[in-house]
């Protein structure tokens, strides 16, 4: 059997691979394949049970405003849901029907092993039959499958929030949070409404940052979460608490925080809260990288400055202080990667002219960046 040959790999069946994907379909891309490791969505079927979304879902498609969580226009999480909040399963199901309803080309169940790339094509080694081989590959793989479990000694004796199923699991009493961003004080949230004493441990204060970008502080959601949780008196907040050391001695464990002579001690592994790594670490060779805050470089396009054809979206772009992490960020580049793939394949994409209104076609980022007045 010779080897398959597409115009189109996408990488990822979540937000951003389901999104860019449809797009493209519209545009008349034929011959595509979006490769999926687990199932559409799965990414969010592994959330903890209680994790939502913190972007709100609201349906003003009909006034021309698309709903925030939304990867295709036309479409609203919250009309389908009846959600303003998604869960994680719940966003999968809002997934799994935009696949069906564009007949998308999805395999499921595949792992991506290795992508090469050589003479203006690439080579996707897959762990399910022969390598299959394309012009362009999109990479959408995502973060969440790929927690970040090194950031200093003894991490890896403490539990990831990832890998918590539902926070009624977590034994104990007193539990210990390290990192206060989004995932750590969802985790601090969910375990006081337990009726467990939560102490979170953050590098910085991060509650204390007020920016307009939810990509730098907590976004409003948790903060009128955490408020009402706070006058519980759980939950205590430490600020400037560099942790350099997780131990267990004696059944208990020991964590030692920079400048602090003793260390904090708890009866049950810390919730480990540091985010976590890139999935690029697949492909890394394949793009240069930003050296201080390690991030890929793209050029105006969202592809590889330094392997032609590759392209990115979903959380993982940025452009210098830019960051797209969030879903309406980055689906408002899908409509940049579709028109450099059509002109290349020769379509014709005026037709995506009609995205930028929905927020879907962003290219002129010199809007971005700006602060609110008050």
């Amino acid at each position: 059997m010779g080897m398959r040959r597409f115009d189109v790999i996408i990488v990822g069946a979540g937000a951003a691979g389901i999104g860019i994907a449809a797009m493209l379909k519209e545009l008349g891309v034929e011959r595509m394949v979006v490769l999926e490791r687990g199932e559409v969505g799965s990414t969010f079927n592994k959330w903890p049970k209680e994790m939502q979304l913190i972007t709100p879902s609201f349906t003003t498609n009909f006034y021309g405003h698309l709903d925030l969580n939304a990867v295709v226009a036309s479409t609203s999480p919250a009309y389908m849901l009846r959600k303003e909040h998604p869960t994680g399963r719940e966003y999968a199901r809002y997934l799994k029907d935009i696949a069906e309803y564009f007949d998308l080309p999805v395999i499921e169940q595949v792992n991506v092993e290795k992508v090469l790339h050589s003479g203006g094509s690439f080579r996707v080694h897959i762990t399910k039959g022969n390598p299959i081989e394309s012009r362009f590959v999109i990479w959408a793989a995502g973060e969440f499958q790929y927690p970040n479990i090194n950031s200093f000694a003894g991490a890896e004796l403490c539990l990831h929030n990832s890998l918590v199923k539902s926070w009624k699991y977590v034994k104990g009493d007193e539990i210990y949070v390290i990192g206060g961003y989004e995932s750590g004080m969802d985790a601090a949230i969910h375990l006081s409404r337990l009726g467990k004493k939560v102490r979170v441990l953050d590098r910085d204060r991060v509650w204390s940052k007020r920016t307009t970008d939810p990509s730098e502080n907590l976004s409003p959601f948790t903060f009128e979460r955490l408020e009402k949780e706070m006058t519980h008196k759980r939950i205590e907040l430490f600020g400037q608490s560099v942790v350099r050391e997780v131990s267990i001695e004696q059944g208990r464990y020991l964590i030692y925080v920079k400048g602090k002579s003793l260390p904090y001690q708890s009866t049950t592994p810390p919730i480990l809260a540091t985010g976590f790594k890139s999935s690029l670490i697949l492909v890394k060779e394949l793009f240069d990288w930003e050296k201080e805050k390690f991030y890929c470089l793209l050029n105006e396009e969202d592809e590889s400055i330094k392997t032609p054809g590759l392209f990115l979206v979903g959380p993982q772009v940025r452009h210098d202080d830019l960051i797209f992490c969030f879903i309406y960020k980055y689906r408002q580049r899908f409509g940049v990667v579709a028109n450099a793939i059509g002109n290349r394949l020769g379509l014709e994409t005026e037709l995506l002219e009609s995205y930028r209104d929905e927020g879907l076609y962003l290219d002129d980022l010199s809007c971005c960046g700006q602060e609110c007045v008050c």
